[in-house]
Parts: structure tokens; C-alpha cells; sequence
């Protein structure tokens, strides 16, 4: 009988030990199951995050020169303008754009990419807003009302595109500078719209 016993207990003992087993491996490829399943949502915000990077890295550079030829186009009002208006509307443009190209020059450094998009001065002609290199010839040639009135015709389009471009990378990026900046293209570049059409109006 006590043979018998000890028999039956140590049966007990190890299929106890083999359940024991079971279950530590099975809640094992639960962990891995859950930890795989994780990892899908952090590698699909990294994606995210990835393509968000390249929409302000495009927005800097199409930005850049689309600012810099606005700074021409006020340089040649400040020379050519009749009227008193358009000078200062001129001066206030070039004083909020100026800054601006430094730092998306800025951003585009510190995240490693280029200024240039690979296009020429008249590649970059078919960007929104930009002016031809046959439109600015024309600029420059006008004078007194004749040149105010191009002028502002010419820089309400030019404002147009850039406000496209703003909202565009409003609407996908999630770096605060970059919203903080092209918000600021919106809000100012809209207000400047509304006084060109005012003087054009008037």
C-alpha cells in the first residue's frame, strides 16, 4: 500500500509539473503575441511621422524662393512705386519675409536636406504664385501708376500661392515651428490681399 502511495504521488507531482509547463508556455506566446501586435502602431506612426517630415521639408523649399522673389518684387517697388501706399505695403512685406527665409534656411539644415528642389528659375515659374521671368522683365520696365497697379495685380497672385502652400502643410505637418510659421503666412499674407485689392479698388 505505501508503495502504492508513493506511486500515485509522484505520478501526481509530475503531471502537475508538465501542466505547470503548459501554462508558463502558453502565456509566453501571449506576451509575444501582445508585443507584436504593438509594434505594428509604432511603426505605422514613424511612417507618419516620416512623410509628415517631407511635406515641411517641401514646403521650405518651395517656400524659400517663392519669399525670395517676393523680397524682388518689393525691392522694385520701393524704386519704381508712385504711390506712398504701395511702398509701405512693400516695406511690410519684405520686413516679414526676409526673417522668415533665414529660418526655413534654418530648418532645412538642422534636418539635413538641401535648399534646392532640383528645378531652375523657370521650372520654379509653374509653382503656385510664382511670376515668369517674362512677368518680372515686365515689373521691372513699369513706372509710376502703370507700375503700382501691375504690381499689385501681380502680388495678390503671388500671395495666393502662398497661402496655398501654407495650408497645405498646415494640414499634415506636426512640427509646432512649421505650423507656427505657416499659420503666420496665412494670417498676414491675407491681410496684405485685402489691402492690395483696396488699393487697386481705390
Amino acid at each position: 500500500m505505501t508503495a502504492r502511495r508513493l506511486a500515485l504521488t509522484a505520478t501526481g507531482l509530475a503531471l502537475a509539473a508538465v501542466l505547470t509547463a503548459c501554462s508558463g508556455s502558453h502565456n509566453g506566446m501571449t506576451g509575444m503575441s501582445s508585443n507584436t501586435t504593438a509594434a505594428a502602431p509604432s511603426s505605422a506612426a514613424t511612417s507618419a511621422s516620416d512623410t509628415a517630415r517631407q511635406s515641411d521639408i517641401t514646403f521650405a523649399q518651395s517656400m524659400i524662393p517663392h519669399h525670395q522673389q517676393a523680397v524682388e518684387m518689393a525691392d522694385l517697388a520701393l524704386k519704381n512705386a508712385s504711390s506712398n501706399q504701395v511702398k509701405q505695403l512693400a516695406t511690410q512685406i519684405k520686413g516679414a519675409q526676409d526673417p522668415e527665409i533665414q529660418t526655413m534656411k534654418g530648418w532645412l539644415t538642422s534636418w539635413g536636406a538641401g535648399e534646392d528642389m532640383g528645378m531652375d528659375h523657370s521650372g520654379m515659374a509653374g509653382m503656385s504664385g510664382m511670376m515668369s521671368d517674362d512677368d518680372m522683365t515686365k515689373l521691372a520696365a513699369a513706372r509710376g501708376t502703370d507700375f503700382d497697379a501691375l504690381w499689385l495685380q501681380m502680388m495678390i497672385a503671388h500671395h495666393l500661392g502662398a497661402l496655398t502652400m501654407a495650408n497645405d502643410v498646415l494640414a499634415t505637418t506636426q512640427d509646432p515651428a512649421v505650423k507656427t510659421l505657416a499659420q503666420a503666412v496665412v494670417t498676414g499674407q491675407t491681410k496684405e490681399i485685402d489691402t492690395m485689392k483696396g488699393l487697386l479698388a481705390g
